[in-house]
């Protein structure tokens, strides 16, 4: 059982994953220390832009969390706030990746996972609940021995149990997707500070009741309530923020 980079794979139990064909695109990501974070440069200081934004040197303007590295800066230009897709499959997997995302976030930091998220793809099957629905504890003894990943059993064994959570959704009309989007709020303003938004809302905190309801772990207020914001059903870019690059097309 576990990681063998000679082989080209990842090894549990009689189940082999194949990743030869990946291994050279991520080999700088299990050699944590050579990650290439580029900022697009410096960024300047105030130019009138409401608190908390920042003006980059590519000329964009973004929120200081979204400027402390390049990896925040792509994140935050073109993934948070965008929609799920159209089709009903791709929208379950890519929101069963944020929402596992978000778990695995908690006590970290955002920009620590963006840096681990292809580790996480290589080794929790690329977020695929229906695969992930299958695996048990020696799939999770497996995953916990993948170079790079973070080592806690309970965040781990949560995205399983999530896994199997977002199957059995689908016997309620939405699934997953309908169930999050059912408590989308009304649109609001677009906030005028930092200080004027919220780290949680009536809203994302009975969302997170009916998920556990269902199942779901570390899914609380706060963590759907950042759920909510990365899919874009609630926008809180700063008035005079920059869009997401895509919704500029």
């Amino acid at each position: 059982m576990g990681f063998s980079k000679e082989e080209g794979v990842f090894q549990t139990y009689g189940r082999v994953i194949n990743i030869s064909s990946q291994l050279d695109r991520f080999e700088d990501v299990f050699d944590e220390g050579s990650y290439d974070d580029a900022m697009p440069g410096v960024y300047e200081g105030p130019v009138g832009l409401a608190e908390g934004l920042v003006l980059c040197s590519d000329g964009r303007v973004r929120p200081s969390w979204a400027a402390a590295s390049g990896l925040l800066c792509d994140y935050y230009d073109t993934e948070w706030g965008r929609p799920l897709p159209d089709d009903p499959m791709l929208a379950e997997k890519d929101l069963f990746e944020r929402l596992s995302l978000e778990g695995l976030q908690a006590g970290l930091s955002w920009s620590l996972i963006l840096q681990k998220r292809e580790i996480f793809r290589l080794a929790l099957a690329d977020f695929d609940p229906e695969v992930l629905s299958l695996w048990d504890e020696r799939d999770l003894e497996f995953v916990l021995e993948c170079p790079g990943i973070i080592r806690n059993p309970s965040k781990i064994g949560a995205v399983l149990s999530n896994a199997r959570a977002t199957i059995a959704l689908r016997d309620e009309p939405g699934g997953l997707v309908g169930l999050v989007r059912s408590f989308t709020p009304e649109a609001q303003p677009l906030p005028l500070l930092s200080a004027d938004i919220p780290t949680w809302t009536e809203e994302s905190k009975q969302l997170a009741k009916a998920l556990r309801k269902r199942g779901f772990k570390y899914v609380g207020p706060k963590t759907m309530y950042a759920l909510m914001q990365a899919i874009g059903l609630v926008d809180d870019r700063i008035l005079g923020a920059s869009p997401l690059i895509e919704a500029m097309c």
